[in-house]
């Protein structure tokens, strides 16, 4: 059988392109040479596409980006071609592309734009389509979809830029569900843009940092608990992994920030979570039904809270979750007996027979 040929693309026009630096990097080193031709595709900061021909460590180091490695590139919209166009000096070239894979985290890459252009191109997209990698960016939409599935979700309430009043809005609110509360951009990732107020002389300074990553900002109830995970993976029938738990120690932000997710200072992850199996089992029942109401499709990350009082709260879903060895995705499908390049082979063969 001939190599499936696998466009991964990586680095990305967002704020978290450096995370998907490390992810994509790990994904390339662990897809099988024996059944795959790696097609990489680098996405600038600015948002210029290239197809990179150079080492992978240069993806990690952020070098890729340069003239001997690298040609200007762009998926070709005919269907009928299903290929990468190469805007070489000496003309145009195709290589024909099976599987779009896109390890992009945040805006213009996790949203459903990239996903939209795979679409359009007729090429199979491994993991969530467009609708659902969009409404799974949009915590305001995810959370009322959910909620109509019958899953518990924190109170909220989302503001816009030109909103009237929205401070003393905000206040209000506050005032009704109590502090201390999280103050969000409502389509952002990595908790970039994410406080956690305490009282509400922070407020405003919170929503102004909000603002800076999204023209709208959600004001959310916190949780008292910790949370959980689910990895999910699958189409119609949904294999889990087991359930992981965020143990927060002394996070400088009180909560599980950017720098905890990636350097995990002051915190632990632990797998299997350290709940009953009764409790498992009915988070991971949960993550299905939230996966399935927002339509998601090859794999993702449920996040939840578990309270004190043993309830489940739906906090977010990530269409594409970190993906180093060391992630959260991998570690609770690696607990549940499944190795990294394992997972790997599925979410393509999902793609494919999609």
């Amino acid at each position: 059988m001939r190599k499936l040929n696998i466009a991964v693309f990586f680095g990305g026009c967002s704020s978290e392109y450096s995370v998907s630096l490390e992810s994509s990097s790990a994904v390339i080193q662990h897809l099988d040479a024996q059944k795959y031709q790696t097609v990489l595709v680098g996405i600038t900061k600015a948002g210029d596409w290239y197809y990179y021909t150079g080492d992978v460590s240069k993806i990690k180091a952020d070098t890729w980006c340069n003239e001997t490695d690298c040609v200007p590139a762009a998926l070709s919209p005919n269907r009928s071609e299903r290929c990468l166009l190469l805007l070489a000096q000496d003309g145009v070239k195709k290589i024909p592309i099976d599987v779009a894979f896109p390890v992009l985290h945040g805006k213009n890459g996790e949203d459903g734009t990239v996903q939209g252009a795979a679409a359009l191109a007729g090429i199979p997209i491994a993991g969530c389509g467009i609708l659902s990698s969009s409404l799974c960016m949009d915590k305001d939409r995810a959370h009322k979809l959910a909620q109509a599935a019958g899953v518990k979700v924190p109170d909220a309430v989302v503001f816009t830029k030109n909103h009237p009043n929205h401070l003393r809005d905000a206040r209000e609110f506050a005032d009704k569900v109590g502090y201390p509360l999280f103050v969000k951009p409502v389509k952002a990732g990595s908790s970039y843009g994410v406080t956690k107020v305490e009282k509400q002389e922070n407020l405003e300074n919170a929503m102004v940092l909000a603002f800076q990553y999204d023209d709208q900002v959600i004001v959310e109830q916190a949780i008292d608990g910790f949370e959980v995970g689910c990895a999910v993976l699958g189409n119609d029938t949904l294999t889990v992994g087991e359930v992981d738990e965020i143990e927060l120690s002394e996070c400088e932000g009180g909560f599980f920030d950017y720098t905890e997710k990636y350097t995990l200072k002051t915190s632990a992850i632990h797998v299997p979570a350290r709940i009953s199996e009764k409790k498992a089992e009915e988070i991971k029942k949960t993550a299905k039904i939230v996966y399935q109401a927002l339509g998601c499709t090859g794999f993702a990350r449920v996040d939840s809270f578990l309270t004190t009082q043993g309830e489940i709260v739906f906090n977010e879903v990530n269409t594409i979750p970190g993906f180093t060895e060391h992630s959260r995705y991998p570690g609770m499908m690696k607990a549940a007996g499944y190795s990294f390049a394992e997972i790997l082979d599925e979410i393509i063969r999902l793609a494919v027979n999609a």
